[in-house]
């Protein structure tokens, strides 16, 4: 039997926690039958390594799939390593995005918040270290081009330049009169909140919770049980 484990950043924030499992409870709407747990890679428990150890330990197989919407250290190294303790038995599915149904939603919010297809669009990404991460938000940012008119710009909470003010700033000098922050976040939480500081004119809510996201998540369910089918067989 094969598990699928959502595998999500974690938070204090208790929205942010709802979204999350709101979104874990319509994967399992959505593809009644199949084992799906949840599990983080900060904050809250259980963690990623563990519930990977317990679904190996009942002689299962895991498919871990990020409820993280670009490539980064958590994909990379916490989850990697959680997956790479057990060869034959577990793997790792790629992040959510880039992918044109977030671009859609990205849309959907800005139309919400009442952006105008004038104003300058700064794409609002957590931020990584990681150079996988950046060129994932670059192709996310072009993407939303392709379903939005005006400026799209991108700017980072944490760890990457510019950052969602410098961008916002930017986008002002530029000479735009109003500036949109799409949050490309996926739940309200530390990240999110701060958006509201970063000088724009409105702001998105977050992408969570979408029925697409569960389309999404279980597309990419299904396309590594699909490598681990393969790497069984090659084995």
């Amino acid at each position: 039997m094969t598990t699928l484990i959502c595998c999500s950043h974690g938070t204090d924030n208790l929205a942010g926690r709802f979204a999350i499992r709101r979104l874990a409870d319509a994967v399992r709407a959505a593809r009644p039958g199949l084992d799906v747990r949840e599990s983080f890679v900060d904050v809250q428990h259980p963690q990623i390594a563990e519930v990977v150890d317990g679904v190996v330990a009942e002689g299962g197989d895991a498919v871990v799939v990020p409820v993280l919407l670009s490539t980064g250290y958590h994909i990379r190294v916490d989850i990697g390593r959680a997956v790479r303790a057990h060869p034959g038995r577990a793997v790792a599915a790629g992040a959510l995005g880039p992918d044109e149904r977030l671009a859609l939603m990205l849309v959907e919010r800005l139309v919400q918040s009442g952006a105008r297809p004038d104003d300058a669009v700064v794409l609002a990404a957590a931020g990584s270290s990681s150079p996988g991460a950046a060129v994932d938000v670059e192709a996310m940012a072009e993407a939303l081009r392709r379903e939005w008119d005006g400026a799209i710009t991108v700017g980072y909470c944490s760890s990457a330049q510019p950052t969602v003010a410098e961008a916002v700033a930017e986008a002002r000098t530029a000479g735009a009169e109003r500036v949109a922050v799409a949050s490309y976040l996926l739940a309200p939480g530390f990240f999110h909140d701060r958006l509201a500081s970063a000088g724009a004119d409105l702001v998105t809510t977050p992408l969570a919770p979408d029925p697409r996201l569960a389309d999404l998540v279980l597309d990419r369910f299904d396309a590594a049980a699909a490598q681990l089918a393969e790497q069984r067989k090659a084995a």
